[in-house]
């Protein structure tokens, strides 16, 4: 599964997943496979067989052999596709049975999981102090003052442009401001270069609510505050300025009226990859290289570039919604997962699975390193596309929410994308809108 059509999947489907992950553990627990991770055996770190499930493609097997040769450690890898792979966690958590020793922590399940205490801390098997400075998106990561999982890639939202559309369009210098970025899409427009220059995806559907939420950070707000209260009620709130924004846009036809319907990876493969739009505001680092500068799935090649994503008064931030891999309480052999793991996002791993040390060493599909320096160091080999933009952007990556997702995030962002479609398709206000998202945050804030 290439790194696209894997976050695809997670974008269009995780709030419904999510929503009934620990009844449909509960339903599935039979399907469970006999074990636990409490054996006279849990303490091994050689001679053993671990199991490490991601909806991820394997290292190459001779990468594989070289950690068994280093550790005494056989790695079982399996590619399972992201909605089953959550299904299985909870199955397994539930009942209290073996299926893992190390698997997926996604980004948003962080709080959910840390509540359910499903996963062994990270702190207690490495040292997650010393990853701070080199990995920006580990605090997306972290519970409670607890680490769940430790990020293996890093994605990111980030700003693309058809720098040659907004070169024919007379425009030399690219915006650093949301007013100068409206104003340079309207030039493109009036200039007929492109009917509809931005791509903002509008479907009731998870890449909505990401949008949303990269778009209040580059309005200076943020989301929920640390008790998941709602940060963005107020008029002269980020996310209210962002929402509105956001809906006037595709009313004044700056977005294509039937971006209503329009997912995420709809945009950037038929809008952005052929050339329709100019930009897409809230795109997913690594786009570039994987899909604009592919020639089988793309006439842009060689036009779009990543931007500092302009914000109210210049380059706002940037928001995270990376992978992480950790152990679960029920693995058989958590300190032999805990060595895996610490060589699976070692520097250098990163940077032989992202192309860095050859192909032979490629993890296909692998998005952008989690860690600045191997991106740093793919920058620096000149193998990265917009390498330069990027390491600068992960540097100063933040979490959508800084004190982790809640475990209720999945009603959370129905409740956003819902609101915010009815409110670009006109049955309600953005008044309406956010006032009722914010009334579900309150709801789940005061239940959980």
């Amino acid at each position: 599964m290439n790194s696209m059509t894997r976050r695809t999947s997670r974008r269009l489907r995780i709030a419904a997943g999510l929503t009934t992950l620990v009844a449909t553990g509960a339903a599935l627990t039979g399907c469970a496979s006999s074990g636990s991770g409490s054996g006279g055996d849990a303490d091994k770190t050689s001679g053993v067989t671990i199991s490490v499930v991601l909806a991820y493609d394997p290292p190459p097997k001779a990468t594989l052999e070289e950690f068994k040769k280093e550790t005494g450690i056989t790695v079982k890898w399996s590619n399972v596709d992201w909605d089953s792979l959550q299904t299985k966690i909870a199955a397994a958590a539930t009942a209290k049975t073996y299926f893992a020793d190390a698997t997926d922590v996604d980004w948003s399940r962080v709080g959910q999981l840390g509540k359910l205490g499903w996963f062994h801390p990270m702190d207690d098997y490495v040292d997650v102090a010393s990853m701070k400075s080199d990995m920006p998106q580990l605090a997306s990561f972290q519970d409670g003052g607890k680490t769940v999982g430790i990020p293996f890639d890093a994605s990111f939202m980030v700003t693309t442009a058809n720098q040659k559309m907004f070169q024919d369009a007379g425009i030399s210098t690219m915006p650093t401001t949301i007013d100068d970025y409206t104003a340079d899409l309207k030039q493109i427009q009036n200039k007929g270069v492109s009917e509809h220059p931005l791509n903002i995806p509008f479907a009731a559907a998870e890449g909505l609510s990401t949008a949303w939420y990269q778009t209040t950070a580059a309005f200076g707000g943020t989301i929920l505050d640390s008790k998941g209260k709602p940060q963005f009620t107020s008029k002269d709130s980020g996310g209210y300025r962002a929402a509105s924004w956001m809906v006037q846009s595709l009313k004044d036809g700056l977005i294509a009226p039937a971006n209503i319907n329009v997912s995420d990876s709809q945009g950037a493969q038929t809008l952005m990859a052929k050339g329709v739009v100019a930009s897409t505001y809230s795109d997913y680092s690594g786009d570039v290289g994987a899909l604009y500068n592919v020639a089988s799935s793309s006439t842009v090649t060689g036009q779009t570039v990543y931007i500092p994503t302009p914000g109210v008064d210049g380059p706002g931030p940037n928001l995270t919604n990376a992978d992480g891999i950790g152990i679960p309480m029920t693995a058989k052999y958590p300190k032999a997962a805990a060595k895996f793991i610490q060589w699976f996002t070692s520097r250098q791993k990163q940077i032989d699975f992202a192309g860095g040390s050859g192909k032979d060493k490629v993890i296909l599909g692998y998005a952008l390193p989690s860690r600045v320096s191997a991106v740093d160091a793919l920058n620096e080999k000149g193998t990265l596309d917009g390498g330069e933009v990027l390491a600068s952007l992960l540097k100063k990556s933040k979490p959508v929410f800084p004190d982790g997702a809640p475990s209720w995030y999945p009603e959370f962002s129905r409740a956003v994308y819902t609101n915010l479609h009815a409110a670009a398709a006109g049955t309600m206000t953005v008044d309406q809108a956010i006032k009722k998202i914010g009334d579900t945050a309150n709801q789940l804030a005061s239940g959980s």
